[in-house]
């Protein structure tokens, strides 16, 4: 059986393949038995953004991203936990964010991929900017109440790992 999990955390401009990412994980891993995955897109609700503009803190952003993968690794017992997020101009349809969870039971996957999701929609230190298809800009996007309160349901105490 492998060592120890490191997480992957990558911050980049390009587009990721989730295949692609899921087969990094799994390839030749037979004591992998779930993989969750989630994949954030950009969507348009009011059919007026022509693109976000997702900015970060570089060195900040993969820091805080790392220590909470490595607190969901803690937590659960896990065989992988990658999380891909895209910064840049991103438009409608396109991805901006992946996690995917590998484990021996499907359980812990999918609270680790939670978990994660939860602290980088809530704590992540991304900034994103609308930008309208008539030519203006939205501005800033607020961060959301609903955000919050998912990520506050994790500060119970740790389980234990099976």
């Amino acid at each position: 059986m492998p060592g120890a999990v490191v997480p992957t955390v990558r911050i980049q401009a390009e587009d990721f393949d989730v295949a692609v990412e899921i087969a990094r994980m799994t390839q030749g891993r037979a004591d992998i038995g779930a993989v969750v995955t989630f994949s954030g897109l950009c969507r348009d609700e009011a059919g007026r953004l022509a693109a976000l503009e997702l900015e970060h803190y570089p060195g900040m952003a993969e820091a805080e991203i790392g220590r909470i993968a490595a607190e969901a690794v803690h937590r659960w017992p896990l065989q992988g936990l990658t999380a891909i997020h895209r910064h840049g101009r991103i438009t409608p349809g396109e991805n901006i964010v992946l996690v995917v969870a590998t484990s021996a039971h499907r359980q812990a996957a999918f609270e680790a991929a939670n978990f994660l999701m939860d602290y980088l929609k809530s704590r992540a230190p991304f900034w994103k900017k609308e930008h309208h298809t008539d030519g203006s800009q939205g501005g800033w996007v607020d961060a959301k109440e609903a955000d919050d309160e998912a990520a506050s349901r994790w500060k119970q105490a740790v389980p234990k790992r099976n």
